[in-house]
């Protein structure tokens, strides 16, 4: 089947059938591209079926589908024009591993970080219709990414613009009882129909025009819908910012969902489309452990074996130190956006589960929560990647820097990151946060340079960023195991007897 696509509009002359195999072949082409090169497997095993039915509806070539985070969008690579390429994923002048405009015009923005497709996509509509241009946009984004506030923020606007943007909300968590799952998901198929919509703008428009009483019925009206909804609906929040709700939908019943977003596509306003998928789905061993393979390196398909190396990373050398401070000082509690495996933190999050704090993704929220425990006497140390601190740069210079709060940052994926592509390279920390006062920039190069960083970073009462690269630690030098000295570089002898510094 897939050697029939070329572009989205060869999905119009496959049968439903033939749509379900062609997910099966799409899920076997990533596990093998993925077994081989490394990257995300579980996300994209999800939205396989999502990922053809969008194409199937909206493959005008105006129709706009922006992809929040975009480490998802596999399936979408694959199926507009690029699966001969699509062996090249992450490597060296092949596929990006993220939606990259570049590549295809089917890659509308470039995307690596979350909570930005909402944003991104209601500009993109709102110049269209000043341009008067047509198409429809589409927005994914996952309820992870909906954690993020710009999120909200673009969300809200949406509601303000009213604009018929279609917002896709990808849930691949939450648990939807089956009673009111299946009275929601009735009453989402039914406001999507043309039927519904004409009777609804009649009914608006005669009781509007009623003299004296048009506007307070018409707000009663609006009341008393928003009522009803509220019982049946499992979440009312997009409803109450003014967008229509459809939903929760089998994110994996193609046929469900061709049909839902060809009545949405028909629609005048902004609606969200709710489907609940599952990370993984239809490969064993990402099914059963998704965080393992939401973003993995190299591995045996046939056995689902990940590779595992006896060297230390830095991400190991600070999961086991951070243990070892929480151990020794009960003030010290732990802080993550999301990425509690990622920056090694399980560890600590097992061990002290009270003092160990996820937000989601939500740096900014994150940054400023240490503030608040900082100034209550907590040793705070939040663990974020280089790229993603770049989302709280204010907030550390606002609400840690200028009141001078001791709270610490960890930096993992500091420097160059291989084949996750620019929107993850961690390359612009130090230039960022160098200039900002009362914060000590450490880079240890070393384990057991990391290790003396954190002892420094804990018995300070100052702010500290310590940032180190993605991969293992190097070999011990006995000359860089020098004590930590504040405003200097590592002092070293050099082979004339006097000291450089690194």
């Amino acid at each position: 089947m897939l050697e029939k696509i070329q572009s989205p509009k060869d999905l119009e002359d496959l049968s439903k059938s033939e749509l379900i195999l062609l997910a099966k072949e799409i899920r076997e082409r990533i596990v093998t591209v993925v077994g081989n090169n490394g990257g995300h497997l579980a996300s994209n095993l999800g939205v396989v079926d999502l990922t053809i039915a969008l194409h199937r509806v909206f493959n005008n070539s105006q129709d706009a589908i922006i992809w929040d985070v975009s480490h998802q969008c596999y399936a979408h690579k694959i199926l507009t024009g690029r699966n001969n390429q699509f062996d090249t994923l992450r490597k060296k002048n092949g596929l990006s591993g993220f939606t990259k405009n570049i590549e295809s015009p089917y890659d509308w923005f470039d995307a690596g970080h979350s909570s930005t497709s909402i944003s991104t996509a209601l500009g993109l509509l709102a110049g269209r219709d000043l341009l008067h241009s047509e198409g429809k946009v589409v927005a994914v984004i996952g309820d992870g990414a909906l954690t993020g506030g710009m999120a909200f923020e673009a969300l809200s606007h949406v509601g303000q613009l009213h604009k018929n943007l279609v917002i896709v909300l990808n849930d691949n968590q939450m648990s939807i009882s089956s009673n009111t799952g299946a009275i929601s998901k009735y009453l989402g198929h039914l406001t999507t129909t043309p039927q519904y919509q004409s009777f609804r703008y009649n009914v608006d428009r005669f009781v509007d025009k009623i003299p004296f009483l048009g506007k307070p019925l018409t707000r009663f009206i609006f009341k008393f819908k928003r009522g009803i909804k509220s019982i049946v609906f499992p979440n009312n929040l997009f409803s109450d910012l003014g967008l229509e709700y459809v939903g929760p939908l089998n994110g994996h019943h193609i046929g469900d969902l061709i049909t839902v977003f060809e009545r949405v596509k028909k629609l005048d306003r902004p609606v969200v489309v709710h489907v609940v998928t599952q990370k993984g789905r239809g490969y064993g061993p990402s099914e059963k452990d998704p965080v393992t393979f939401h973003g993995v390196g190299p591995f045996n398909t046939l056995t689902g074996k990940v590779p595992v190396s006896n060297k230390k990373t830095f991400t190991q050398v600070f999961s086991d130190k951070i243990v070892e401070l929480g151990e020794r000082d009960s003030r010290v509690v732990a802080i993550t956006a999301a990425m509690t495996t990622g920056t090694g933190l399980d560890s600590f999050a097992e061990k002290f589960p009270h003092r160990f704090f996820d937000v989601g993704i939500a740096e900014q929220h994150a940054v400023t929560f240490a503030a608040g425990l900082a100034r209550s006497g907590i040793k705070p140390v939040v663990a974020i990647y280089s790229t993603f601190i770049q989302r709280a740069v204010d907030q550390l210079i606002h609400d840690i820097a200028l009141q001078k709060l001791p709270a610490i940052f960890v930096l993992d994926h500091s420097g160059p990151v291989s084949e996750d592509g620019e929107t993850h390279q961690g390359i612009f920390d130090i230039s960022l946060l160098r200039p900002v006062p009362n914060v000590s920039l450490l880079s240890p190069a070393t384990k057991t340079q990391l290790e003396k960083s954190l002892e420094w970073a804990i018995s300070e009462n100052v702010p500290v960023i310590i940032r180190y690269p993605k991969g293992t630690c190097p070999k011990e030098v006995p000359e860089f195991n020098a004590p930590i000295e504040k405003g200097r570089g590592l002092l070293v002898p050099n082979k004339v007897g006097k000291s450089d510094i690194l």
